[in-house]
């Protein structure tokens, strides 16, 4: 194992000090892990936060600041925040107007997430609580009753950030997030594993010449594995399953080709190359887009696909300004 660390014990900690060294729209709180924005929303404004297990950066702390998340609460790696993590989280961004919960569906983020939300209720804090399962490879996986919350995620952050920002109430909000999530489908696929630092050791085997189609963002094991192919092969394995379980016909499409920590930017974009080609031939229209390292697995070579399909509220909303290490356009 090769990595930038000092510890394996302490990777969390030390990243945390570089992010809010480089970073001056967040503060971090060192005690609990959750990362805030340094200049909290304005009173009487619902509160947005989120969180999950590290080693899936910027999911979630490059998304706090203006126009997505007011909290995010780290993990350990690869392991859900505590209910302690979330509560602390939840009652401090609280400024009156309730706070939203945007919940990955993977076990311990679900069990945990309630707990604080019950929590916080019984502080006199208003909770909402949003499920992202849009993960079409598989049904039940490892770590999930259901399908497994990806990529839609980033996209759901920053469109319920935009509705928050412009002073919607909490059910107005919930709502919207709802409508984001119903409406995501995601796809991912790996060319290698990653290697967690307290492993020490690639999570799976992943023989050379071969590739896992359908992979998690833990490392998760797909719907399949089969020899290594071209890009315009493996587009089509990404798109086809999921246009056969959304109709995106008929409406503006956000697509999100993310790169899993370990593919350069170059083999992003080719990917999305072939993407837009097989939406268009079958009549899917994209009207918004992003290419990048948005949600990941450490090091893991490959890539996943979102789509939202979206409507003109979706995209106003998606057009708004933020501001944040991760995303940022119209300030």
């Amino acid at each position: 194992m090769k990595k930038l660390i000092n510890s394996p014990d302490d990777v969390i900690t030390d990243a945390l000090k570089g992010i809010e060294a480089s970073d001056g729209n967040v503060r971090v709180d060192h005690e609990n892990r959750v990362i805030y924005r340094s200049a909290p929303k304005e009173a009487g404004k619902v509160a947005i936060i989120s969180g999950g297990g590290s080693g899936h950066e910027p999911m979630h702390g490059g998304f706090v600041g203006y126009g997505m998340l007011d909290a995010a609460c780290a993990g350990q790696m690869f392991t859900s925040p505590t209910p302690d993590q979330m509560l602390a989280a939840t009652t401090t961004v609280d400024s009156g107007a309730g706070v939203l919960h945007i919940v990955k569906n993977y076990t311990g983020d679900v069990m945990n997430f309630e707990m604080a939300a019950e929590l916080a209720a019984d502080a006199g804090i208003e909770v909402t609580t949003v499920l992202v399962e849009d993960d079409v490879a598989v049904q039940d996986s490892l770590y999930t009753a259901g399908r497994r919350g990806v990529g839609t995620t980033v996209l759901l952050e920053k469109i319920v950030g935009a509705a928050a920002e412009e002073g919607m109430t909490l059910a107005e909000v919930t709502a919207v997030a709802q409508r984001v999530s119903d409406n995501g489908r995601s796809m991912g696929m790996a060319l290698t594993s990653c290697t967690v630092p307290a492993a020490g050791r690639p999570t799976f085997d992943l023989p050379e010449g071969e590739m896992e189609i359908g992979i998690g963002i833990h490392g998760e094991p797909g719907r399949h594995r089969e020899p290594i192919a071209d890009a315009k092969s493996i587009a089509k394995q990404l798109v086809d399953p999921i246009l056969a379980d959304l109709d995106f016909t008929g409406a503006p499409v956000i697509a999100m080709v993310n790169g899993m920590g370990g593919t350069p930017l170059i083999e992003l974009y080719l990917m999305y190359g072939e993407v837009i080609e097989l939406l268009g031939a079958a009549g899917v229209t994209v009207e918004r887009n992003l290419v990048g390292n948005y949600i990941t697995s450490l090091d893991m070579a490959g890539c996943s696909l979102t789509l939202l399909r979206a409507d003109d509220e979706m995209i106003r909303l998606w057009d708004s300004p933020v501001q944040t290490a991760g995303l940022r356009w119209g300030r």
